[in-house]
């Protein structure tokens, strides 16, 4: 079984990330009476099963997709209480990445299939090189945003540093949508890798909130996030 740190204070930054650190946390489930959360103890070992089987196939795409990066995944558990449910990925001072997961999350995901898909998804994020590619896009934005400034003839320090700031955030959201689906079409892979049913794992979506299309938002409408499985889960089907 894989070693699984507890944090009782999370890295900088990691749940609630500001671009571009890390991607956006992963939309998850608020608990609720309609989706109660599963007892402790078995929470605990449907996501010990899950990282045990997941964590080492997933380690093993990075290796071939990026070669010579690092690809050796940490877990991370928040076990504070009332911390709401949630998941990200980001990387340590070392370089190595990091999977964060809170205690409310695990206890929302209903099986192995669901908290093994979040696993796959989040693991997905650091092969696809998603936090590189979101802090260049917070550099063209912010290029972008002092231009803007320029142009306006805004010249004292406040004014421009507000629109570096601003061009900065629009630039690492601009394609933080297209990321979560390609985490999901990679997780995708890589929970039916580690011998889980994705289109079960996906089910998990279910119970998110549906964000719709909203201008700038963090992550697609839930449905293009199934109809993402869905997809992949077929092609694969084929291969």
């Amino acid at each position: 079984m894989r070693r699984i740190a507890v944090l009782l204070v999370l890295l900088a930054a990691a749940c609630a990330p500001v671009m571009p650190t890390a991607p956006a946390p992963a939309q998850v489930p608020a608990a609720g009476a309609s989706a109660p959360q599963l007892a402790t103890a078995l929470a605990t070992r449907n996501f010990e099963i899950a990282v045990a089987q997941v964590a080492p196939v997933a380690e093993r795409i990075c290796r071939v997709r990026r070669p010579g990066d690092n690809c050796d995944f940490l877990i991370v558990v928040d076990e504070r209480r009332g911390v709401p449910a949630n998941a990200f990925q980001t990387l340590d001072r070392t370089g190595r990445p990091v999977l964060g997961f809170t205690a409310a999350l695990i206890a929302d995901a209903r099986n192995v299939d669901e908290i093994g898909f979040v696993i796959a998804h989040e693991a997905a994020h650091h092969i696809a090189g998603h936090i590189p590619r979101a802090q260049n896009n917070a550099r063209l934005g912010a290029v972008l945003g002092g231009s803007v400034a320029a142009a306006m003839g805004i010249t004292d320090p406040e004014g421009i540093n507000t629109a570096l700031r601003l061009g900065a955030s629009v630039g690492a959201r601009s394609y933080s949508k297209e990321f979560e689906l390609e985490a999901d079409a990679l997780g995708t892979r890589i929970a039916a890798a580690a011998g889980l049913d994705p289109l079960r794992g996906a089910l998990f979506f279910n119970r998110v909130p549906d964000p719709g299309d909203r201008f700038l938002g963090t992550h697609p409408p839930n449905a293009d996030r199934m109809r993402t499985v869905a997809r992949v889960a077929g092609e694969m089907q084929g291969e």
